[in-house]
Formats: structure tokens, C-alpha cells, sequence
């Protein structure tokens, strides 16, 4: 995996950090092996919960997809990943249950060698997920996962001594995946899947560079019940009356300006949203927000234009879709600038992709990523308050 296998000599720093990576991997096998003992004894004690619950372990071959050039000079192999992860499949007990098809949900552990052991290096990952299944045959399940969490990659850009990674910045970064696959029922407690999968990972704009890394690969694997399979459930579901919902949110991020700066800048949100239950599952809404983004004025003064501190503060409107899941909820938001615009790269549109959970009845916690289109402006992190 590193160069010693390829016959390459190792010098003093190459053994340092391979080392490092030792007891990294050495710390992950730990940490699992302790999740693991610990679900044991959940389930010598409290049976019922490994009820539908399953083991699940995959292997999968892909490759880098070559979005920037450099990867074609970089990249010498494909990738491997192996994965470990446990599985609950619901069974009805509650609405949202039967209304998403007796969704599964888990989490899982990665470990990748990303095709280049000099430049990119290696992956391990962890990170909660989702399935939903799209058709059911009985036994062959059709089925969507989403998933995110963090990876680290024990291989980051330096000036000196990997300035050939020009896609990662740090070694923590969000990972994001998700995957189409099929699932066949061998008995009823073991079963068989194969699926097509994407991953993701950057930093979020916390470091430079920010490029990141997507992968594309095909696993399959298998899934073993640990305990006992219960019946599906099935009730009439209740009517929903179509309301609407205001909420008001204040969020904080972070940022680096786009210059392999080593500075990083205070971001700031409010926003006032308004939201229709069309459905149980899918909701629409209406916005205004505010924006505050200290870097403007370095990047502004660094490109010699001129400066107002009204620079720093940005407006606008926006409509959002919004997926709900029990208390949990997925939104994709459509902003234009009106009012305050951007000033630095001349943006008309932004973009926002909201993960919200409510903690009661009127709070909410949220992880958001702000964008315009493809381009990653900041994470932020907010509460919101039911009006």
C-alpha cells in the first residue's frame, strides 16, 4: 500500500508517517471491535433489540472519476474498499415506517486505498445512513442508501511534500455517500446485495485546497440477522391536515477565501421561512435571508476593488423542498440576491442543503451547506424556533 511494496526504499519521514497511519488503522480496529462487544452484550441482555437486526459486510472495486486532469497522472490503480456496518429494518411499528415502505437505517465503516498511495494515500470512514426501498418481489428488494458522516486520509496537500494533491486540504473531511442496489433474500435471515455507489469527501470549504475526491465503484456483499426476524406490521394511516408552519433561524459558519489562505472567516445567517404540508412526507416553503461573510473585504482589497463595509452583508429570497421523515428532514433551498448582492464573484443565485432534526416541538438543530450551484461557499450550523 505504501511505497516499500512497490520495492521503492523508505525514508525516515515516509517511516513516520506510515507509523502514524499504523496506529491509525490500529486505533479504527479498536474502536470497532469495542462497538461490536458492545451491541453484544446490548443483545445478551436485551434480546428484542437485535430483533431485525443485521450484520452486514461489503467489498467493492471502482476507480477516481477523473473530473480534474491532474487525477489522470496521479491516480496508478483502482480502488478497494472494504466495509463494515450494522443494519436495523423496521417493521411498521410506527406511520412514517409504512408510509417510506419499511425503510432500514445503520451505520457503517469504510476503509479505502484511493488508487494512489503517494499523493491521495488511504480512507477510513464512519457515517450513519438510510435506505429506502424503491420495489419489493419478496425476496429482491430494490433499494437507495444515503449516507453522511466523516473520513479521514492519512494524505493532505502540502507545499513541499505533496503539492501534487491539489484535491484535499485536510485530513478530516465530510464524506457523503450514496448508492443503487439489489438484495436477494437467500433465507430468512441471510441475504445477499449488490450495489452501484458514489462517494464524496472534502472539507467543506474549512481548508484549501478544497477540490475533493469523488469515487465511483460497485460492491456486493452480505447481510446476516443476529437475532430474530419479526412479522410487518400494517395499520390505516391518519389524515394530515395541510398547515402551514413559520420558523425562524440563525446559523454560524466558517470559511476560507478560495487562495490557499491561511485565514479563516466568521460566516452568519438569519432567516424567516414559511412551509405548507402538502403531504406527511413533503413539504414546500417560501424565504427571505440575510447573509454576513467576513472574508469580502480581503477578497475584495486582495484583487484591488473597491470596498463598503454594506459589502460583508448579503440579501435574499428563496424557496425550499422539503423531505420528512418523523422529526428528521432533508431540505434543498433556491435563493436569488435581492436587495444586498454579492460582491465578489458576482453571484445572482445561491443554494442550500439543509439537514434538520427537531429536537421538540419547536427547536430545531441544522447542518447546512451553502453553495452557488457546484461551487461550496461554507458549512453552517443553526437552531430554529416554531413561530
Amino acid at each position: 500500500m505504501f511505497g516499500f511494496i512497490f520495492g521503492k526504499p523508505l525514508n525516515q519521514k515516509i517511516r513516520i508517517r506510515y507509523l502514524k497511519f499504523i496506529q491509525l488503522k490500529a486505533s479504527f480496529l479498536h474502536i470497532l471491535y469495542s462497538i461490536v462487544f458492545l451491541f453484544s452484550f446490548q443483545l445478551k441482555s436485551q434480546e428484542k433489540f437485535s430483533d431485525n437486526l443485521y450484520l452486514d459486510f461489503n467489498h467493492s472495486v471502482g476507480y477516481i472519476l477523473p473530473e480534474y486532469q491532474f487525477l489522470n497522472y496521479v491516480v496508478s490503480d483502482y480502488t478497494r474498499t472494504y466495509e463494515f456496518s450494522f443494519l436495523k429494518q423496521t417493521k411498521g411499528k410506527s406511520e412514517w415506517e409504512q408510509l417510506y415502505h419499511y425503510p432500514a437505517y445503520g451505520f457503517r465503516f469504510i476503509y479505502t486505498d484511493l488508487g494512489s498511495p503517494d499523493v491521495l494515500g488511504e480512507l477510513v470512514a464512519a457515517y450513519p445512513y438510510f435506505q429506502v426501498n424503491i420495489a419489493d418481489f419478496k425476496k429482491l428488494k430494490i433499494y437507495n442508501q444515503t449516507g453522511l458522516g466523516l473520513s479521514y486520509v492519512n494524505k493532505k496537500f502540502d507545499l513541499i511534500d505533496n503539492y501534487w494533491n491539489v484535491a484535499v486540504g485536510s485530513h478530516w473531511n465530510l464524506h457523503f455517500n450514496a448508492r443503487f442496489g439489489l438484495e436477494y433474500h437467500l433465507s430468512k435471515k441471510l441475504k445477499i446485495h449488490s450495489a452501484l455507489s458514489f462517494d464524496h469527501f472534502s472539507n467543506a470549504n474549512t481548508s484549501e485546497p478544497n477540490l475533493g475526491i469523488n469515487m465511483l465503484t460497485w460492491n456486493s456483499g452480505l447481510s446476516l440477522a443476529i437475532g430474530g426476524i419479526t412479522e410487518m406490521q400494517t395499520k390505516d394511516l391518519s389524515e394530515i391536515p395541510k398547515t402551514i408552519e413559520q420558523e425562524f433561524i440563525v446559523n454560524i459558519g466558517g470559511k476560507h477565501s478560495r487562495a490557499l489562505s491561511s485565514n479563516y472567516y466568521l460566516t452568519n445567517s438569519i432567516s424567516y421561512e414559511v412551509r405548507k404540508k402538502y403531504f406527511r412526507a413533503f413539504h414546500l416553503g417560501i424565504g427571505a435571508d440575510a447573509f454576513y461573510d467576513s472574508s469580502v473585504e480581503d477578497q475584495l482589497l486582495d484583487s484591488h476593488r473597491e470596498y463598503h463595509p454594506i459589502n460583508q452583508f448579503q440579501t435574499g429570497l428563496h424557496i425550499s423542498q422539503t423531505i420528512v421523515y418523523n422529526r428528521f428532514s432533508i431540505s434543498l433551498q433556491e435563493g436569488i440576491y435581492l436587495g444586498l448582492t454579492e460582491k465578489v464573484e458576482h453571484y445572482s443565485m445561491y443554494n442550500r442543503g439543509i439537514f434538520k432534526y427537531w429536537l421538540t416541538d419547536n427547536f430545531s438543530l441544522r447542518f447546512s451547506m451553502k453553495s452557488h450551484l457546484h461551487i461550496l461557499d461554507y458549512p453552517e450550523i443553526g437552531i430554529g424556533i416554531k413561530l
